[in-house]
């Protein structure tokens, strides 16, 4: 017999709920943990600023007092008055084979939902897209990266029987990085610098970079994803939240920002070193010696590179900014040794990001679902 539990939104206990993950898929070669206490913070209502617009519960299922699942169920206020919708979030789900486990889990996001008056189960989302979300239902046999879910091939297969459909799906491309700047970015790129006027900014410092453009950062992904499924615009607590998180961590080489004359934001692409090995390495911890791995992960030798973030405003989106941002990162990959970019998730729907990939070799090595099931 399953039993669930609701897990209280205490540090202590959102350990053990995070744990249960990095525990189930410790020998798996594709997997890639998450650090437990970046997890933490996220569903600690003390941390996590999303919680101004978000309410949550957190589920464990256990078989004889053995965990065997668990499941956060989300209602994020904001997406839904935007959209209109009453739904309910299902996330950071994760379960052994056993259909009576998955529908356990499921139901209990589900109850809690219907006495909120919520009207769809909806999954898998975090708080903000600034979380993963998505079940993975191709790809199983890839590595996967910092800012994606990785899970078994039967997930999908369970959320099917359960009466869940396909509501949206990303894709994911595996770029190879050329050898130089191909002609047609180049020659698009300098028509784009002569026509609108803009620039590249680079910047290494990081303090400056925050103190000029952290903010003008986080309002043009606002514009930029506004439209995008279920976008979640962060509000202001979010983003000194994560100017402060992120921006201290990144590698400026591989930060690109294009201004216009008068030195406003219009474009902004954001890329890392993978830090897949290095997170596998530390098993989700920082201490006593993940830290040693995820530094080596940022600093030492690498062949592939996360494109973590790339946003353009609306109004110049489809007109070759983007060849501006080739322009920059493509000497600097070459210069990290990098060989290969993983694009990370693109809505399936989304054809003006797909096809910057055309110029390069690139292969489709991932898809990963979100799905959805009425609840009146």
């Amino acid at each position: 017999m399953i039993e669930i539990k609701e897990i209280p939104l205490t540090r202590p206990a959102l350990r053990k709920f995070t744990q249960f993950q990095v525990d189930m898929y410790r020998d798996n070669p594709y997997y890639v943990p998450p650090l437990i206490s970046d997890d933490v913070d996220t569903l600690d209502p003390g941390k996590n600023p999303a919680f101004d617009f978000c309410e949550a519960r957190c589920f464990m299922a256990f078989r004889n007092g053995v965990p065997v699942g668990r499941v956060a169920a989300i209602i994020n206020s904001k997406v839904n008055e935007k959209t209109g919708a009453k739904d309910v979030r299902f996330g950071f789900i994760d379960f052994t084979d056993e259909i009576d486990v998955s529908r356990a889990l499921l139901d209990a996001v589900e109850k809690w939902g219907k006495e909120k008056g919520m009207k769809r189960v909806i999954g898998p989302l975090g708080f903000t897209d600034m979380d993963h979300e998505g079940m993975l239902v191709e790809g199983f046999d890839q590595l996967g990266t910092m800012a994606t879910i990785y899970n078994y091939s039967y997930y999908p297969e369970h959320m099917h029987a359960l009466g869940f459909e396909k509501d949206s799906d990303w894709v994911e491309y595996l770029v190879d990085v050329p050898d130089g700047i191909p002609e047609k970015h180049s020659r698009i790129a300098e028509i784009v610098k002569k026509k609108f006027g803009f620039k590249i900014l680079k910047f290494k410092s990081k303090k400056e970079i925050k103190e000029k453009y952290g903010r003008a950062i986080f309002d043009l992904i606002n514009e930029a994803y506004e439209d995008l499924y279920q976008y979640s615009p962060l509000s202001d607590r979010q983003i000194e939240h994560y100017i402060d998180i992120y921006l201290g961590l990144l590698d400026l080489s591989l930060v690109t920002l294009i201004a216009d004359k008068d030195d406003r934001l219009v474009g902004v692409g954001i890329s890392m070193p993978s830090m897949s090995r290095a997170l596998q390495k530390s098993r989700g911890k920082l201490f006593p010696f993940g830290w040693y791995h995820l530094l080596k992960g940022l600093k030492g030798k690498n062949d592939r590179v996360d494109l973590l973030l790339v946003a353009i405003k609306p109004e110049y989106q489809g007109k070759g900014v983007n060849a501006l941002l080739f322009q920059d990162l493509i000497p600097a990959y070459i210069a990290h040794g990098f060989k290969c970019a993983e694009s990370n998730p693109e809505l399936e729907s989304n054809s003006k990001v797909q096809n910057q990939w055309e110029a390069f070799p690139n292969r489709l090595h991932k898809r990963r679902r979100c799905f959805v099931k009425d609840i009146e």
